[in-house]
């Protein structure tokens, strides 16, 4: 089992602890977190203020200004490259570099250490020029096998690891449990939780709410793009006005979420792009919530179609299985999550890459690892 050094880089624009918005930032927090349980010395690079369970080195502070990405992710990454050259010149280099920052990969050639860059987005989210001329050094999975499909040309693509979630940090509405039992508070209501941005359409689950006359939760974190804040400003904030039936909690805490999650009588998931995964429907399920989730991506791979929630065409394909959402069984949601979803599943599939990813290196440069 590998045992040595990691070095988790961070998407450079916000901070990583259980409160992130993003999913790269979730699950980066949880994989670090088991990691570092299974014995793993972790470092983290990330903007100021992450919250992590081994190591964290700052790169620099988080952004505030909007469209101020370019010049820090710049700053991210040499602080990256150098922290990297002083822990080789201090004796304690790492045997592996994982980069959820979507993009590191590309200094790749400036360090001596395999590097696996997981990638979190859609093909089409990554300037092409990424993938030109990758160093030998540099490893890609992908979150799901949808994903794949569009990275099939990549000659260094070794594993498809689905995300996971810490499936104890969830629990089912009391009266899932126990229909009788007194003071248990029923499902009630819509929620959709995640980024606020067109690509996510946020503005299409509010839609299908007034055309269902349902209470509505919109919870999450506008981040600072002018687009995003655009889009915000122009599609959310003036029907979150004329709907009486609509609420909205801005950058929802951990604790906030799963009592959301609770309370939810479905999770909406209304995407506009191909997902390549989702921890959404993965933290609906195992809070026994169903999903109506729109049929792209991968979410075909999370969402069990008629079983823990609906696949759907669109906003009136939602509207219709909301009348049917009563068949999921809660129990059942539970169960597929227990099944497929467990961060300890995804933490023991990385081990193994990295001690593959480790025994690729050259003999010479090659670090000792301790037998499984």
């Amino acid at each position: 089992m590998f045992q040595e050094r990691v070095l988790f880089i961070a998407y450079p624009l916000l901070t990583v602890s259980e409160e992130s918005a993003g999913g790269a930032e979730q699950m980066l927090w949880t994989l670090e977190r088991e990691m570092s349980a299974r014995g793993i010395s972790t470092v983290v690079a990330a903007s100021a203020g992450s919250c992590v369970t081994g190591e964290m080195f700052s790169t620099g502070e988080p952004c505030t200004q909007p469209d101020d990405f370019e010049r820090r992710n710049r700053e991210h990454q040499e602080r990256v490259v150098e922290f990297i050259r002083a822990r080789v010149r201090q004796g304690s280099p790492f045997d592996l570099v994982h980069d959820h920052s979507g993009g590191f990969w590309s200094r790749a050639a400036e360090i001596d250490v395999p590097l696996l860059a997981t990638l979190h987005l859609p093909r089409h989210f990554y300037p092409a020029h990424y993938f030109e001329n990758v160093p030998k050094s540099v490893a890609f999975n992908c979150v799901s096998a949808s994903q794949a499909g569009d990275f099939s040309d990549l000659k260094s693509m070794p594993a498809v690891i689905p995300n996971g979630i810490l499936l104890e940090r969830f629990q089912a509405n009391p009266v899932l449990r126990n229909d009788v039992q007194r003071n248990s508070v029923p499902r009630q209501g819509l929620l959709w939780l995640g980024r606020i941005c067109e690509e996510k359409g946020a503005h299409l689950a509010l839609e299908l709410a007034a055309r269902a006359g349902l209470n509505i939760t919109i919870a999450g974190q506008v981040y600072p793009f002018t687009y995003h804040r655009q889009y915000f400003e122009r599609e959310i904030a003036p029907r979150l006005a004329k709907m009486r039936n609509a609420t909205f909690i801005s950058s929802p805490s951990a604790e906030q979420k799963r009592h959301l999650l609770r309370r939810a009588r479905a999770v909406l998931i209304t995407s506009l792009v191909d997902e390549t995964s989702s921890l959404v429907a993965m933290e609906a399920a195992a809070s026994g919530a169903p999903v109506v989730a729109f049929r792209a991506g991968a979410l075909p791979e999370i969402v069990r179609d008629g079983v823990t929630g609906f696949l759907v065409d669109g906003v009136d394909g939602a509207l219709h299985s909301l009348d049917e959402i009563e068949q999921i069984r809660p129990e059942v949601c539970i169960q597929h999550a227990r099944d497929n979803f467990s961060s300890k599943t995804m933490s023991r599939q990385y081990a193994k890459l990295y001690t593959q990813l480790q025994q690729r290196r050259p003999r010479q440069t090659q670090t000792e690892t301790l037998p499984v």
